[in-house]
């Protein structure tokens, strides 16, 4: 296929600093070639337009995607999403592959938030139902999910009990303490827990972190959502899943809390220790790595597995209040909420990708498997894994499936979300907090958020515009758009 430059789009500015050889390789899809840089083992990849591809050079994600095709056993290319921004180690949107056995783990490459996620559930009710209580709607679920750093929900699991939840994770919550159904479970990523979880492998510390916080939005760009579906793209695939337009529907997005963190502070600088031991060079050191293979590897596996249940639990409970307050406010039947997905989207997973076992760690990214995958549930198989791809609290959310190509070009994966094209700081310096609430209500948007302050991080203006990023994955064939859903009620965490 004939290749073309897309530096020539790039500001002067942006030219002081040379850009990367950019080459675009298929629609949407650029690389930097291992020429580039002599200690890259594959290419870095990236999912783009030539409209989006020049804000990626505003921080220093292409730089760090470039740093992570330096890893030990990295296979393929080093991908990043659409959506991509600078991160710890690996920018946030990054997806890595590495060989195994031999292949490096970075806790870097997952991140702290530690299945960070999102779950969709989908009411009885559509927009007109619910008009004129909305307010109400919104002001129960901030009174029932709390919501900002630390804070602690009305459920505490400790001992054996917290043991179970790491090792078992929502599933342990369905059958040892009959929240939610085994419905539930067959529409979350992996059945709601992943295997290999070792709780001994979580210190005290993070167990001390999480023991209060199940059932929590947390803090920065957590939050609860209510919607309503404003476009339908694909009505069979809408049918499928339950969306028409009208329908009212829950969009979630917590992770980990401070367990997770925590996990990933412990292996980090255990890691950092022991690179020189395996004779790991890297450009950074926030990649810090050990072969998967490894004792360190291992327990950081076992670890971090716990902590993506812990995150699967805590998505779990959240759900289940929203459920309850739903069955308060409209009744058994009208307030029953199903459960469409849930999706990590900060994990690392053994998969198999043209005949290699491989760890793919997926950093911002969700995985995006396509129809015939015997990971999607057997209920969505022969259309493709859900996907959900949340815009801003001012902005549009997507449901999209994933497609075979995914599985060829971004080892099944693609973008979580628009991505930030500002940083909270920034944010607090550009928006005023007050001033944005009055405008999100002025358009229909009832907000609950603690403190102005923390509103501002989150604006609209934060934020990449999600539209775009969405063209990008359908244009490069990584998920396919099937309906859009715009808030009319959020609660930030």
């Amino acid at each position: 296929m004939a290749t073309r430059s897309a530096s020539s789009s790039i500001s002067e500015s942006e030219r002081a600093a040379p850009p990367p050889p950019f080459v675009e390789v298929a629609p949407s899809v650029y690389e930097i070639p291992t020429s580039y840089r002599s200690d890259m083992r594959v290419p870095a990849r990236i999912f783009a337009s030539p409209e989006t591809l020049p804000g990626l050079l505003s921080d220093h994600s292409v730089e760090q995607l470039v740093n992570v095709t330096t890893l030990p056993g990295i296979v393929g290319a080093a991908c990043g999403m659409p959506d991509m921004h600078e991160g710890y180690g690996f920018p946030v949107g990054g997806v890595a592959a590495t060989e195994l056995p031999d292949g490096v783990i970075s806790p870097g490459g997952i991140g702290f938030d530690i299945n960070c996620g999102v779950r969709l559930l989908v009411s009885n009710l559509d927009r007109a139902r619910i008009s004129g209580r909305v307010e109400g709607l919104v002001h129960e679920l901030s009174r029932s999910v709390p919501s900002g750093a630390g804070r602690g929900g009305r459920w505490s699991f400790s001992g054996k009990k917290l043991e179970h939840i790491l090792e078992g994770g929502a599933a342990a919550l369905v059958r040892e303490h009959e929240v939610g159904t085994e419905t539930d479970l067959a529409a979350i990523e992996s059945g709601g827990v992943l295997e290999g979880a070792d709780a001994s492998a979580v210190s005290e510390r993070a167990r001390e972190r999480g023991a209060d916080q199940l059932g929590t939005l947390g803090s920065g760009n957590h939050f609860l959502e209510v919607q309503v579906v404003d476009e339908v793209f694909d009505e069979a695939a809408a049918g499928r899943l339950g969306l028409s337009v009208g329908r009212v529907t829950v969009l979630v997005h917590s992770g980990s809390r401070g367990l997770g963190h925590q996990v990933c502070t412990d292996h980090v600088r255990l890691m950092d220790a022991v690179m020189q031991r395996y004779g790991i060079h890297v450009p950074d050191r926030q990649l810090a790595c050990a072969p998967l293979s490894s004792p360190e590897g291992q327990r950081y596996f076992a670890a971090m597995c716990a902590a993506a249940n812990f995150g699967f639990a805590n998505r779990h409970l959240i759900a289940h209040i929203v459920r309850e307050v739903f069955r308060r406010m409209f009744g058994e039947r009208d307030g029953f909420l199903r459960l469409i997905y849930d999706v990590g989207h900060n994990t690392a997973k053994i998969e198999k990708y043209q005949g290699k076992k491989v760890c793919v760690h997926r950093k911002g990214a969700t995985r995006a498997f396509g129809p015939g995958s015997r990971d999607v549930p057997l209920a969505y198989r022969d259309l493709g894994q859900p996907v959900f791809i949340p815009g801003s609290m001012g902005t549009s959310s997507f449901v999209c499936v994933g497609t075979a190509h995914a599985s060829e070009v971004s080892f099944g994966s693609t973008c979580h979300g628009a991505g930030r094209q500002m940083s909270r700081a920034a944010a607090k310096k550009k928006v005023t907090g007050h001033v944005l609430r009055k405008e999100l209500e002025a358009r229909g948007i009832v907000i609950r958020c603690a403190s102005n302050a923390e509103l501002a991080e989150e604006a609209p203006a934060a934020y990449k515009d999600v539209d775009r990023v969405v063209d990008v994955v359908a244009a490069a064939g990584i998920a396919r758009k099937v309906a859009r859903l715009r808030p009319i009620g959020v609660v930030k965490g």
